[in-house]
């Protein structure tokens, strides 16, 4: 293999790329995670996670997967045979759903078009029609990695609280925590889902619930046996910063060091007009070259990243491939039903205006190379907006 100078451009929407602070505070010697040095970071870690949550409900990890959370979330507040409402808003909800369909629930997908988030008008008239309260769960993808759409949270929840509707609100954000503007406590979700190795710029490895009083409620009626993801266990042992079984130790001095990044340096705040800015400037960059990005609703819009669907007749696998060979640069590719028909170039966690704009030139570049019909000046647009916006 010959030597490519130069840093890999990692664009896909996530893993993303882990900044060099978080490496080298990963870079620690083991420590005994039952010593009282390990109980101080643990409580530290676990007060201030709630921070990107935007919550006062307590925050439990996992070292997991995303799809660790969702099964966590589904059998502490559930039990077997529950009705649950779901929607199908890309291969990440649809994935959701036949995880709930295997552990015993019986989920209803609502069919979407992939283009669209969560309508919370037909969360409504569904719930409408529940008139025996037979639904214990409504179900939504905050932001949908595989479209580029993000559903509008606070919408739904006000569409549920219009009807009366019991049935516990569960979110999944892996991909929108601390990229994406989410409030759990101000929208009323009961469980939130979330990872680390998205806009928390950590590796993948460790997860998240975030329960409201009423999903730990919930969770004393849950029929579901459980050990490995039982909150009650989590719970007792998080009150003095432990783990009833052994966590993931150095992951969580990144995830001390990445809370510090985000919400003590730059902001939380900051960090989502960061992320809308991006986005914006990859959307003009894709109207410029004449493409279509897939996610249809100005406001649902994702800033995480952007979906861009090619003309009839040209692989968006074949895109990726050149991109990668030529410029070593890996973008998302299309899953499920879009699969070949779209890219994705994720725009989160470290990253700035120059990152952008050399991303955005592979990509310009590459569909040259593979004979996609677009416009010039796609990039200059960009710039443009970026130096405008500055």
């Amino acid at each position: 293999m010959s030597y490519r100078s130069g840093r890999h451009f990692l664009q896909i929407p996530g893993p993303s790329p882990v900044p060099d602070r978080i490496l080298r505070a990963m870079d620690m010697p083991v420590i005994d995670h039952r010593g009282p040095t390990f109980g101080d970071l643990g409580a530290r870690v676990l007060e201030k996670l709630k921070g990107v949550f935007k919550t006062e409900c307590p925050v439990i990890v996992f070292p997991a997967s995303g799809t660790g959370a969702w099964e966590a979330a589904l059998v502490n507040v559930l039990s077997p045979g529950d009705k649950v409402l779901m929607f199908e808003t890309g291969q990440f909800a649809s994935l959701w759903h036949e995880l709930a369909t295997r552990i015993g629930l019986d989920p209803e997908f609502i069919p979407g078009d992939w283009r669209h988030g969560v309508d919370p008008e037909k969360v409504a008239a569904r719930l409408r029609e529940d008139t025996n309260h037979e639904i214990k769960a409504v179900c939504c993808v905050h932001n949908e990695t595989s479209t580029g759409v993000t559903s509008r949270i606070g919408d739904v929840r006000k569409a549920i609280d219009a009807t009366g509707h019991p049935a516990l609100f569960m979110v999944d954000t892996i991909s929108g925590l601390a990229s994406a503007d989410y409030r759990h406590d101000e929208w009323g979700v009961d469980v939130t889902i979330s990872g680390s190795q998205k806009g928390l710029m950590l590796p993948p490895g460790i997860s998240f619930n975030c329960a409201s009083k009423k999903a730990l409620d919930a969770h004393e009626n849950s029929g579901f046996k459980k050990s490995y993801w039982d909150w009650g266990s989590m719970l007792g042992n998080n009150a003095s910063g432990f783990f009833p079984y052994t966590p993931a130790t150095n992951m969580l001095y990144g995830l001390e060091e990445a809370l510090k990044m985000i919400l003590d340096e730059e902001g939380l705040e900051n960090v989502f007009t960061r992320h809308k800015r991006h986005a914006k400037a990859t959307r003009i960059a894709v109207e410029a070259w004449g493409l279509e990005v897939l996610c249809l609703v100005e406001e649902e819009h994702s800033p995480v990243l952007t979906t861009v669907l090619l003309p009839d007749g040209h692989d968006a696998d074949k895109v990726r491939s050149i991109i990668l060979e030529k410029f070593d640069m890996s973008l998302g590719t299309g899953l499920g039903k879009v699969k070949g028909k779209v890219f994705r170039i994720g725009h989160l966690g470290d990253i700035n205006d120059l990152t952008l704009l050399g991303a955005l030139s592979g990509v310009e570049m590459g569909l040259k190379l593979a004979g996609v019909p677009i416009k010039d000046g796609g990039v200059q647009a960009a710039m443009a907006y970026l130096s405008e916006t500055a």
